[in-house]
Order: C-alpha cells, then structure tokens, then sequence
C-alpha cells in the first residue's frame, strides 16, 4: 500500500516508539541493544502489527507501547506484592528472594562463598540431565542484586545467577459454549507440560510438585490439559512449578521438573511460560536436547518489542506464536529469538474443573498444540528430527511472523 506520507508516519511512529522503550534503570527490563538496533527492531514490529491485523498505524504503535507498560507494572506489582518471597535481581527481574545458584560448584568455591558469609542452602544435581548446582542463602542485610555482584567477583569466570521467576502467557476468559471443532488428525503421543498443578484430566498420566507449599491446580495448566485432550494427546505428565509458592515458576523448579520429565522418559515436553535468560534453566534445556527430548515453548504475549522471551529463545527450543482464528499473529504475541511454527492462541475454548467451557487466548495454548503435533509424530517416528520434519509437512502460511507455518489449525477445543 502506498499513501502519500506513509513512510514520514512509520519514521515518526519509529521514533516515539523509541523514545519510549524502558531504559535500564526502570522495572522489569535491560536495555541491551544499541539505539540503532532498536529503532530498528521497533520499526519492524510496528510493520508486523499494521500488515497483520490490518489496524492504522497510530492504534498499532499504541499497542505496542501499551503492551510494554503493562509488563513493567505487572513484574513491578508482583514483586510489590510479594516482597517477602520475591525481589528483583542484579538486570532488574524478579526473582527467588535471597537466594542464589552457583553451578558447577567445586570445593575452592564453596570455601569461598562459605568465608563470605554464604551458606549453601541446597547442593545438588538435577536429576535425570546431570546438572550440578548450589543454591546459596544470601546474608542478611545485603540485596540479591548485591550478593550476585560480590559472588561474580570473588568467583570470577563461574555462573552465578538469581533464581529468576517465569510467568504464564495466556489467560482465561468468560464462559461460552463453543463446540468442539471437527476434523481428525493423526492421534496419539506424549507430552510434558510444566506449568501449574492439572486437574480434571483423563490423559494424565503421572504428575510431581516442584514448588515450595502445597500442591494447587491451576486453570491455566489445565486448560492446557484440554487443549492436548482435544488434540489427540494420549498421554499427559504435568510437573507444578508453581504450587502455592508466591516465588513459584523458578529456573530451579523448571530444570528440576524437565530432570523429572527426562526420568519419564517423556519425548516431548510444553512449557507455556516466559521470563529471562538464566543460566541453570539454559544449561538444563541443552542437556535435554541431547537426551532426545524435544522441548517446545511459547513467546509470550509482551508484544513485539518486549525482550526475547525465555525458555523459548534458547538454542534448539521449539518457538511458537499463536493465531487468531483467520489466522493473523496475535497483536500481542511476544518474540524469541527464532521462531518455528504458530498454532491456535485465539478464537478458542478449553474445559476446566469447576469452570465448564471457558474461552482462552495466549501464546500459552498455542505451545502445547504444536507439542500435541510434534508428539504424535514422535510416536510412530524413529527421531525427533524425523517428527519435526513430519510436523513441517502438515504447516501452512509460512512467513517471518509464522516461521515454518502454522499448524494444528483445527484444535480450538478442548476436552
């Protein structure tokens, strides 16, 4: 399309989007990329918006801006809110309070850490993937983001980190009465969900805590249940990293339970959550991957120019944006750092326990329908590789913003 002054408004719109980004003082984010970079990456996502959802640009750059505000207040009010579990790290995210990870520990550094003042919490490995780790108790009276500095340069050249926090992406909505949606699909497979605590599922084979307190089902996690019901899934393994933990959705609850995954023997493994880089959950994933285990992951909904969400920007992860049901990219769907394949995150519906028929939207529910595909490939298919090539086969509408096309068009409900 060409108007006249179409590109003085995108130049204009680029620039205020920019002036607008958070800087690395405020809540919830660090600035990485260089202004270039990022006017850039913000001018691309403004293009993304208006080509797909057809919108005038001036409501798309609001959008955009709006989506990056309300994810600073968000973390900013969790933290808030729980103060005694939760604070912020050494880049400003939130995390596990008074407490960090040491991998790789050897005895120099534990007599290291220990004449600091460090206690060692927990030292372990994580089960299944071999991992070692150390979770130290940072002394009273000193910041997280205090301790990581000063343990970085008594260690120098080892991996310290916060215990970072993940958070879902995608939420429930009111009840409806959508039925189910016809068609049939190859059936069958595995798949893994970490997220919160399942219920009301009939395909759920075995499921295992990893969170402090008690236990708790999640309308999030069990929707996701649904959806892979409805999809064909035959069997399900729910690990709750979240229970009734305010510091729930930890990296360390996350490796542990893709270690409890890899026990399993689970092939394909969802997980619907978004936070930051972290090293522990990084190196848990790399060491799954080489067990075979294909791991799959949403990009979350902080819209475009929000940071690369994580696990799915790592290497090897499986990258899934969702769709609407005339399948356009979600206007709020997030980014990693690639991305392979989009399914349904809109125009659907999803049964929970004491809910009924509810309508869901979120790359949340897009992640465990490509996992859905990928499984029931995996299932008659001698690799991952071979599934995956399988999966690529069933895609349709391939772009920059769908990677390698969308797939499981049809699964907007579940069971």
């Amino acid at each position: 399309m060409n108007r006249p002054g179409a590109k003085r408004w995108v130049m204009a719109a680029m620039l205020l989007a920019y002036a607008t980004v958070p800087a690395k003082a405020q809540l919830g984010g660090v600035l990485t990329a260089s202004p270039l970079d990022t006017i850039g990456q913000v001018g691309e996502t403004i293009g993304d918006v208006t080509d797909t959802t057809l919108q005038p640009l001036a409501a798309a750059r609001r959008d955009v801006r709006k989506l990056a505000r309300d994810r600073l207040r968000r973390l900013a009010r969790h933290v808030s809110e729980n103060r005694e579990a939760v604070e912020w790290d050494d880049r400003r995210q939130p995390a596990v309070r008074g407490e960090v990870l040491l991998l790789d520990p050897d005895p120099e550094a534990l007599q290291i850490v220990g004449k600091a003042g460090y206690p060692v919490l927990e030292r372990n490995s994580i089960a299944g993937l071999g991992v070692p780790f150390v979770r130290l108790g940072v002394p009273a009276g000193r910041s997280l983001a205090h301790a990581i500095r000063e343990l970085r340069k008594a260690l120098p050249g080892r991996t310290i980190s916060a215990d970072n926090l993940h958070f879902p992406a995608g939420r429930a909505g009111a009840s409806v009465t959508r039925k189910r949606s016809p068609g049939a699909l190859p059936r069958g497979g595995t798949v893994g969900v970490i997220d919160g605590g399942i219920a009301g599922s009939d395909r759920l084979a075995a499921q295992h805590g990893f969170a402090r307190g008690a236990p708790k089902s999640s309308e999030h996690a069990s929707a996701i249940a649904s959806l892979l019901a409805g999809a064909g899934t035959a069997h399900i393994y729910g690990a709750d990293v979240y229970g009734s933990d305010p510091a729930g959705g930890s990296a360390l609850a996350i490796a542990k339970a893709l270690g409890w995954m890899a026990q399993q023997a689970v092939p394909v493994v969802s997980i619907s959550l978004v936070g930051p880089d972290n090293p522990l959950l990084a190196r848990t994933i790399a060491a799954a991957r080489k067990k075979g285990i294909v791991v799959v992951a949403a990009v979350g909904n902080d819209g475009a120019a929000a940071p690369p969400a994580y696990p799915a920007s790592y290497p090897g992860v499986i990258a899934v944006t969702g769709v609407d049901g005339a399948n356009r990219v979600l206007i709020e769907a997030g980014r990693a750092k690639h991305l392979d394949y989009a399914a349904p995150g809109a125009d659907m519906s999803a049964l929970v326990p004491g809910k009924g028929r509810i309508e869901l939207r979120g790359t949340s529910f897009a992640a465990p329908l490509a996992a859905s595909r990928i499984a029931a490939r995996r299932a008659s298919l001698p690799s991952a590789a071979k599934a995956l090539e399988a999966v690529d086969t069933e895609a349709v509408y391939p772009s920059r913003r769908t990677g390698r096309g969308v797939v499981c068009n049809i699964c907007r409900s579940g069971l």
